[in-house]
């Protein structure tokens, strides 16, 4: 049975076509999905492997739990250390280098050759401290030296290329605080790439004192790095960290909270953590190849019952013969085994070629990556485990069939007539029902703000995604089930003007749909769950945009809006220059408080200082309770809608607000500033007392020398208000917001935890807006990064960020778009084959070459617009739930994208007359007697 097998799956291997390709893509997404998160994670590696490259490190040794931080389960933060430790550390035997690594990302910005901001496709722009007296051993100059002072920079050779600058090149460096003008003096080379960030180096002395200033903490550090002594300079192994390690240990006082630990220990605790953070990419990949398998189950399944179809008088000979039901379905498994297995290892060198395509496209947009993204023999394995099983499960209902045909009833020719399809109708709108019966209760859970629509309190907490996913898999199945109950009705309506106008070719096509009803329903479904899903994106993202656009059309009153694409912090600089422009009426800025908990707990939210004239220049409130404007006049708090409903405050409810400010510690500076003054004197005066007079002179010299910000000590102070809830408001930009006014919040935060996010300006009546526009862009070009945008270009903004979301959705989407047109051909090309004789009997009774075409270009059309039109009606009123269910959260305005699924409806169209093209050449390729004569 096993050769019988072989030898009808070599007989049906051009059949197999199209089925091996859509394998091939599926398998090819869950090959390509493990390959690209393991080039992550060896790019991880990687980077860690040279980033932190110190042999020891010294960090806190208790843990903290702060509750201001957003933590994962793979993330550990231990308490800070003195940084005065790396005295202690470089007695230690061994030791040939102990310093603190201070590095600067945020708000920094390096301009280029040609005077705009160098910029990466999301990657950082890092300033690391070293130097030739405290290196980074992964850092090898290839031109220049290092850079000193505030004025210098070296660069690495990635940025080098990417900016145009070379070293003796004077430029700008755009700092947290604003920008300088700077000489470059190296270029330097990483022993890793660095998936194209930013790398600068400059003064240590430089990033201490810039990270000192965006903290506002001094003397602290979180690790310390040691380089040891003991391989001349190169990297230890375990064994020699683990020793100098302990040796650390066993100098550091007992009183500093602090702990050695290996090098290798610390680079795997980084590693794992962003190798947690970047897990989402993987599912994500996986969910699109799910989808993508599911779509192309469909269409080994439509292969191998016409196959089965076409052998069924075989399989009935070797029943009446002796074979068992057991070996005839084994035959038609041997055939899907070698179907899978084709397949499968075609999708497995298919993902991994992606893959790399993938690395030299990012390659070429300037993010190297470095790992490696060779497939491990456990991703080929999944590849191949994946695409059989899922060929199994498509052949498994046909080979059902052809082992349990009676053979008497299977010799006749007319075998097999299509079963009723009413009951799976039945269960198939039962299905529908209870889907839309979930979206029902879905969109009333959500309008029901936390009493719940039902008298069940269980039923009334779920959270409201469940309800909402089960719906559209009931509806997503249920249509599936319910398919070939429609066929009939589908041709007969979308069959009525390709008859009128083509009587003949039309009719015959409609007909022919009918005759094979669940064949038809699973190619159509094939498009019917991709469309569903791309045209449900489209509505939210069409609503998205429309909902955007409202907000700003109607509720931004401000003429202007200002923004930084620097980690979305306005310098203060730009924002005291943009006051000070003329034909300003007046600005609002909204400054993110960090850290701010009420009633001794954070809210789901941010809380924001902001003038009273946000609500009556720049943005018209729409308030629930409170008159927002005199609360911020008065002090008091004005809540969002969310917060309040989770906190169940009410306009005049008093709040305990508090905050943790870092500030200096006078009297802990002065002790350590005596101490040190101290040491420096018993120092001097056994070098005296041992007559070593020139060494003493100049220990004193270096602690003149001595940064008196080292010596600064800092404490942490809570400040606490009982401040009363004022107002209210439902503005979907505020809903999950706390406001404060100018005065509670400089109260609350410092320059540290209290920044400028975002601003806004009003014109002076009869200003010319162009003109204004052109002034406020020249104030704040110095900074490079802020943006001053107008009603139009603010939506732009805005929209363009949604529509790059869903370009990628889009183009994972396209693959199973791609699968279901292969299944039109395919199911085409089976049934032309199957239809060999009455082909032929057509031409021979006189029908043309081009009626044919004609008639199979119908055939092709219909099915596709029928998955389509079945996949536009499921994805639009899905979207339109999931717009409803959210329009709390800012989609205010439902947008159909009609132009969109118009084209769709046009494209489907066009897929169907291509996809006609092949199987009607090879139709009409067989002589006409050769047709009549076939079985």
């Amino acid at each position: 049975m096993i050769r019988i097998g072989l030898r009808e799956a070599r007989a049906h291997l051009g059949r197999f076509a199209m089925s091996i390709i859509a394998i091939m893509l599926g398998v090819s997404f869950v090959v390509g999905s493990f390959c690209f998160r393991e080039m992550l994670n060896n790019q991880v590696d990687e980077m860690m492997a040279s980033n932190a490259d110190h042999d020891v490190y010294v960090r806190g040794s208790e843990e903290v739990k702060d509750d201001d931080a957003v933590a994962t389960s793979s993330t550990t933060t231990y308490n800070d250390i003195d940084t005065d430790l790396t005295d202690t550390i470089r007695q230690v035997d061994g030791v040939r280098t102990a310093t603190v690594v201070y590095s600067v990302s945020s708000g920094m910005v390096l301009v280029g050759e040609n005077g705009d901001a160098v910029s990466t496709m999301g990657a950082p722009t890092i300033a690391i401290g070293f130097s030739k007296a405290a290196p980074w051993r992964s850092a090898t100059f290839v031109k220049g030296t290092y850079a000193t002072g505030e004025h210098e920079v070296a660069i690495d050779e990635q940025t080098a290329q990417r900016s145009g600058l070379t070293v003796g090149d004077t430029t700008k460096l755009v700092y947290p605080e604003g920008p300088r003008d700077v000489k470059v003096t190296g270029i330097f080379r990483t022993s890793s790439s660095q998936a194209g960030a930013i790398l600068l180096q400059i003064d240590p002395d430089v990033a201490r004192q810039t990270v000192e200033r965006t903290t506002g903490e001094s003397g602290k550090t979180q690790s310390i790095g040691v380089y040891g002594s003991g391989n001349r300079g190169a990297p230890l192994d375990a064994d020699q960290q683990r020793a100098l390690a302990d040796a650390i240990n066993d100098r550091l006082p007992a009183n500093a909270k602090a702990h050695a630990i290996t090098g290798d220990q610390m680079r795997d605790d980084n590693a794992k953590a962003t190798k947690d953070m970047l897990g989402f990419i993987q599912p994500l990949i996986l969910i699109f190849a799910v989808i993508a398998l599911f779509v192309g189950s469909f269409i080994i399944a439509n292969t191998f019952s016409m196959i089965v179809r076409e052998s069924m008088r075989g399989y009935a000979l070797l029943r009446s013969v002796g074979a068992s039901p057991g070996q005839v379905f084994s035959t038609v498994i041997v055939q899907a085994v070698i179907l899978g297995l084709i397949g499968s290892l075609g999708g497995i060198a298919l993902g991994w070629g992606v893959v790399r395509l993938i690395v030299f496209g990012m390659e070429r947009m300037g993010t190297p990556l470095s790992g490696s993204a060779n497939p491990t023999v456990t991703d080929m394995l999944v590849g191949l485990v994946v695409g059989m099983i899922v060929t199994f499960v498509g052949a498994s209902l046909p080979a059902r069939r052809a082992a349990l045909a009676p053979p008497i009833q299977a010799m006749n020719e007319t075998v097999n007539p299509e079963k009723p399809v009413l009951f799976r109708g039945v269960l198939g709108s039962v299905m529908c029902l209870l889907g839309v019966a979930s979206w029902l209760f879905t969109v009333a859970l959500a309008d029901a703000d936390g009493s719940g629509p039902t008298p069940w309190a269980g039923l009334n907490g779920i959270a409201i995604g469940w309800p909402l996913g089960a719906g559209a898999a009931l509806l997503v199945v249920g249509v599936i089930v319910m398919g070939p109950s429609l066929v009939s009705v589908a041709g007969t309506v979308l069959g009525w003007l390709p008859s009128k106008i083509f009587r003949v070719t039309g009719t015959l096509a409609r007909r022919n749909l009918s005759r094979s009803r669940r064949r038809t329903a699973n190619t159509a479904a094939a498009l019917f769950v991709g469309v569903a899903i791309v045209s449900c994106l489209g509505v939210v993202a069409s609503s998205a945009k429309a909902s955007v656009a409202g907000i700003v059309d109607t509720g931004l009153k401000a003429d202007y809006a200002v923004l930084s694409a620097s980690s979305g912090q306005l310098p203060e600089g730009a924002v005291r220059d943009l006051k000070t422009v003329s034909g300003v009426k007046s600005t609002a800025a909204n400054r993110l408080v960090i850290g701010v908990k009420y009633d001794g707990d954070r809210v789901n939210g941010m809380t924001l200082a902001v003038q009273p004239t946000l609500f009556t220049d720049v943005f018209a409130p729409v308030t629930k309770a409170g008159d927002p404007t005199a609360s911020l006049k008065n002090g008091d708090l004005v809540v969002g809608e969310d917060v309040a409903n989770d906190r169940g405050w009410q306009v005049g409810d008093t709040v305990t607000v508090s905050a943790k400010k870092t500030l200096i510690d006078q009297a802990a500076t002065a002790k350590a500033q005596q101490e040190y003054q101290a040491k420096v004197q018993t120092e001097v005066q056994t070098l005296m007392a041992q007559g070593r007079v020139q060494e003493a002179q100049t220990r004193m010299e270096q602690a003149k020398q001595v940064d008196p910000t080292t010596l600064i000590r800092t404490r942490t102070e809570t400040t606490t208000e009982r401040v009363k809830v004022g107002a209210i408001i439902t503005n979907n930009v505020y809903r999950s917001c706390v406001m404060v006014g100018d005065d509670l919040g400089d109260r609350l935060g410092t320059k540290q935890t209290l920044f400028t996010v975002q601003m806004y300006v009003v014109a002076k009546p009869g200003v010319d807006r162009n003109a204004l526009q052109q002034r406020l862009r020249k104030v704040v070009k110095p900074y490079y990064t802020v943006s001053v945008m107008n009603h139009e270009e603010y939506k732009s903004t805005m929209s363009s960020m949604v529509d790059q979301i869903l370009l990628i959705l889009y183009a994972l989407l396209a693959l199973s778009i791609v699968i279901a047109v292969f299944g039109i051909v395919n199911t085409l090309a089976l049934s032309v084959s199957e239809r060999t004789r009455e082909i032929g009997m057509l031409r021979a009774i006189g029908t043309s070459r081009a009626q044919i075409r004609g008639m199979l270009a119908i055939e092709a059309a219909i099915i596709a617009v029928f998955g389509t039109v079945l996949g536009l009606v499921v994805g639009v009123a899905a979207g339109a739930v999931i717009r409803k269910v959210y329009e709390s959260d800012g989609l205010e305005t439902l947008s159909i994208p009609w132009d969109q699924l118009g084209l769709f409806l046009l494209v489907a169209i066009v897929v169907g007359l291509l996809a006609s093209v092949s199987p009607a050449s090879r139709a009409l390729k067989k002589p006409v007697l050769d047709a009549v004569a076939s079985e």
